[in-house]
């Protein structure tokens, strides 16, 4: 018998009522603090240069990565997510540090525990846990050699194990879904899904899915070429708490996104933007009022259940979001017509 999850129910609740928020980026707050190479690496020995290992911090500077949650938390954050975007053996192999990786998604995952726990104790308002997935630096569908088209890096057995590591760890820090994010590559996604499922049957339990796509281009297609309207039928068997975008653009060029997957998606939608688009010295400029406003609009328009910021946005951004989604209903998930729905590339619907 699967455990359903308590934890995906109260979420559902709680986005019956209003629009919930997540969180916004890591990586721009920790290049607030100017950390210095020591500050990543802290005692640990290692033979690779660690600076601008964010995910290692749980571990060397626990302070920052707790510091920056409860900071989004006052922001208004319903939702926070786990500092480990990195933290597979294949990304971490970059900077020699395999062995570290239970360590490192455990840290993780009990930080952003005690601080939603103390944030739900404080005021009696719900919060949650997201334990984040990132894509990793690798990719299933497309060959890394222009002269070898078939030729692979990583195979999908590979990939999923790599991830069934890591969704342990998350899970026995406390986490409450799994968020697979940044989705460049839909297969990447599907090897993630799986171990998901895997390691639920492996506990008896139900684990909650939260997925998040990213689009290269205005075209609206992940860089393996999916729709995003393929996309949501190709991960839609999983049945995911949220579906969503996030990163690819600002709120601005975000939006007819969304609007696409609104009319299609029988779930929650959970949309987070960056704060506009970089300027040509990689930095975010867009400010929080600019943000706010954008989501405001989202909000009017009835497009997502869930909001937050991803590349450039702060604590800041979150509140301004919180501020302009506060007295709007959250947007009505759509009842489908009974159909079979496939993807390609492009979505083909069959009606019954």
């Amino acid at each position: 018998m699967t455990i359903r999850s308590e934890a995906a129910e109260r979420l559902r609740a709680e986005a019956a009522k209003r629009i919930l928020l997540t969180d916004g980026a890591f990586g721009t707050m920790i290049q607030s603090y100017g950390l210095q190479e020591a500050d990543y690496r802290g005692s640990l020995d290692l033979n690779h240069d660690q600076k601008g290992n964010n995910d290692m911090l749980a571990l060397t500077r626990p302070d920052v990565i707790d510091e920056i949650t409860r900071a989004y938390l006052a922001a208004g954050s319903d939702i926070v997510s786990t500092n480990t975007f990195n933290a597979t053996k294949i990304s971490q192999g970059d900077y020699g540090a395999e062995a570290l990786v239970r360590d490192i998604n455990l840290a993780s995952a009990r930080i952003a525990r005690k601080a939603a726990d103390d944030a739900q104790a404080a005021d009696g308002k719900p919060r949650f846990v997201a334990g984040a997935l990132g894509p990793t630096n690798k990719t299933l569908s497309l060959s890394p050699d222009v002269n070898d088209p078939g030729f692979r890096e990583v195979d999908f057995d590979s990939v999923k194990e790599v991830y069934v590591e890591q969704i342990a760890a998350l899970l026995d820090g406390g986490v409450d879904f799994i968020l697979i994010e940044t989705i460049f590559d839909t297969l990447n996604a599907k090897a993630a899904i799986m171990a998901v499922l895997e390691e639920g049957d492996r506990r008896g339990v139900e684990i909650p899915l939260m997925i998040s796509m990213t689009i290269t281009d205005m075209s609206g297609r992940n860089l393996s070429g999916h729709s995003i309207e393929a996309f949501w039928y190709a991960v839609r068997h999983a049945k995911p708490l949220t579906i969503g975008l996030n990163c690819s653009f600002g709120a601005d060029l975000l939006r007819p996104h969304v609007q696409a997957l609104n009319g299609i998606a029988d779930t929650l939608i959970m949309a987070y933007p960056n704060a506009g688009l970089p300027n040509d010295l990689g930095q975010y400029d867009e400010q929080p009022h600019t943000t706010g406003g954008f989501i405001g609009e989202w909000a009017d328009s009835g497009l997502i259940n869930i909001v937050g910021g991803c590349c450039g946005s702060t604590p800041a951004h979150i509140a301004a979001m919180a501020a302009a989604v506060k007295d709007h209903l959250p947007r009505a998930i759509p009842t489908l017509t009974p159909a079979m729905r496939l993807a390609g590339l492009d979505p083909m619907t069959l009606a019954a």
